[in-house]
């Protein structure tokens, strides 16, 4: 929840921020008529439309579950971190890459540049503050791990989007100050378009980067290393339990982990007493690990078959699900 919390603190700032910038440079644009900036304002309206996007694809992702979706709606968050990604690559380096090229074809002279240097300077101060916070909630989430794997195994979409969409807002407004420096200073209006098709350029890349990122966790990602290992050490020490077996685990939101467990129990165990073994695991699981959010349990002998004649009789398989913060029931029998 406090990552959450921090998520959506940095959210809001870059949203606040956005904004004004974005009405600042339609401004400036107009009085300009510099492409590189009409580009940049363009990329900032599009910024604040992600930060309304995340903030409701966070919204829906903290829905309880229902009978419609059992495992809740975890997932929306990562749906909409995708779109996310599609509307940078539309709707901001789309309409920019237009705007460039038509620039390119019809070039006019920037006028009142020293407007733009001190709009394009402000915006700067702005962007850099909030990626000042985007970077620095991103250095508390990603610990001890370098910042390319911090975003290969995070789990929070928002985490990294806000840090990537401000480190590409701060990289295109360098070049909307070059473009329109050297347009200006070299007598050639053509720059400022080309300028443009630079911070496409920026747009795109960042835009497949994040499509990928959420793309992979929209699909079904494993939890950690770590939280598997724990959970593995967990089991070996329930009473009864001999081995287990991790099948899958998959990430349903990023405080939100579903696990599949293969167990085989000792030899003299009957049906009463692995029921007891299963129901001591679940709760030792999510006792230390609440974002565990259901537990199956499929049990075997030492041959790896499912059923256990004899001891388990009529039983193809235990399941152990409880969904946090709901009422569905827990059940064994399949």
């Amino acid at each position: 929840m406090a990552a959450a919390h921090a998520s959506r603190f940095v959210i809001h700032a870059a949203l606040a921020g956005n904004l004004l910038v974005a009405l600042t440079k339609f401004a400036a644009a107009w009085w300009t008529g510099s492409s590189a900036m009409l580009s940049e304002a363009i990329h900032s309206t599009v910024d604040t439309a992600d930060q309304v996007v995340l903030l409701y694809g966070m919204a829906r992702a903290e829905q309880p579950p229902d009978a419609l979706h059992p495992l809740g709606y975890g997932r929306e968050l990562y749906f909409w971190s995708f779109i996310v990604a599609l509307l940078m690559f539309t709707l901001g380096a789309g309409v920019t890459a237009y705007e460039g090229i038509d620039h390119i074809l019809t070039p006019h002279r920037i006028e009142n540049a020293l407007t733009a240097y001190i709009v394009l300077g402000l915006a700067f101060v702005f962007e850099g503050t909030t990626w000042l916070f985007a970077l620095r909630e991103f250095r508390r989430a990603k610990g001890d791990l370098g910042y390319f794997e911090a975003v290969r195994r995070s789990k929070n979409p928002p985490t990294f989007i806000v840090l990537f969409e401000d480190s590409a807002a701060l990289i295109g407004l360098l070049i909307a100050f070059l473009g329109t420096f050297l347009a200006q200073q070299l007598d050639m209006p053509v720059l400022d378009g080309v300028a443009s098709l630079g911070i496409a350029a920026v747009l795109s890349a960042t835009a497949l980067m994040l499509a990928r990122e959420s793309k992979g966790l929209l699909i079904g990602e494993p939890a950690s290393p770590s939280l598997r290992q724990a959970i593995m050490r967990t089991a070996g020490r329930i009473d009864g339990i001999e081995r287990a077996q991790i099948v899958f685990t998959v990430h349903m939101a990023p405080d939100q982990v579903v696990v599949a467990l293969s167990l085989e129990f000792r030899d003299s165990m009957m049906a009463p007493d692995i029921e007891v073994a299963i129901d001591a695991l679940e709760a030792a699981i999510q006792a230390a690990h609440p974002e565990v959010i259901a537990v199956f349990v499929k049990p075997e002998d030492k041959t790896g078959q499912l059923t256990l004649p004899g001891r388990f009789p009529g039983r193809a398989r235990t399941i152990s699900g409880r969904m946090a913060g709901s009422a569905a029931p827990t059940a064994h029998r399949a």
